[in-house]
């Protein structure tokens, strides 16, 4: 008599055509990965511009990085109408295109990123112009004690002891991961001061004014920490 026919165990197998398949969809998925995390960012971005509530920043983003402003819309620099501007207790007063800023010496500066919201991007690099050349630039005089910063987008600004400021880790940005800063991220220039949480790092920075105390920024004024260092951040570092 014929052997009967073993059962099979382990449920129906997967048919090579159904397997190559299901890998062929894994790597479309890979591949389309980047489009459509780009697409989600530019989304966010996009929204965030109109979002005056601020809830778009509470939407997930795989890519780490959360948009946020303080109001309703902001104005797009570029090439043509950008300026920084520095002034106060200085000696003199400068005004900085894009060209002159991005021919000046550089610094690469790579840290986490950390938000009081708690989301971290980690090891993110930033590429810009130490904030300690561009006071000496500008010669601090004996009474400046602090350094004041604004933004155009009309609402926001933040502060550092002048100590603070002349910390090689702090820089007036240019680049971040390695790309020229999107207005979204707070472009074309933001300040990055990297052992401190992420709202010290003022966006669409405009202007830069030595004062002779610290006057606080605009999450200061809401209760946040006029020093918001990171936890277990150097905070003698190493002055320029």
């Amino acid at each position: 008599m014929a052997d009967k026919p073993k059962p099979r165990t382990g449920g129906t197998p997967v048919g090579r055509r159904a397997m190559l398949g299901m890998l062929g969809a894994g790597a479309a998925g890979l591949a389309a990965a980047p489009y459509l995390q780009k697409g989600w960012e530019n989304f966010l971005a996009a929204a965030s511009e109109v979002d005056a509530t601020g809830l778009t920043g509470l939407l997930p983003n795989p890519g780490g990085f959360r948009y946020y402003s303080v109001v309703g819309s902001v104005p797009h620099k570029g090439e043509t109408n950008y300026a920084l501007t520095l002034g106060g207790l200085v000696d003199r007063p400068r005004t900085y295109t894009l060209d002159q800023l991005r021919a000046m010496p550089r610094t690469r500066v790579v840290h986490d990123v950390v938000c009081t919201d708690g989301w971290r991007v980690e090891k993110t690099p930033f590429d810009g112009v130490r904030l300690a050349d561009l006071l000496d630039d500008a010669g601090v005089r004996s009474k400046g004690a602090a350094i004041r910063f604004t933004c155009f987008d009309g609402a926001y600004s933040e502060s550092l002891t002048l100590e603070q400021a002349r910390r090689s880790d702090v820089l007036v940005a240019l680049t971040m991961q390695d790309k020229p800063i999107t207005h979204a991220h707070g472009g074309p220039v933001r300040l990055y001061v990297a052992p401190m949480y992420f709202y010290k790092s003022a966006k669409w920075l405009s202007g830069i004014s030595v004062t002779d105390k610290v006057v606080p920024g605009y999450w200061e004024e809401r209760g946040y920490a006029v020093d918001g260092w990171l936890d277990g951040a150097d905070r003698q570092g190493d002055a320029a």
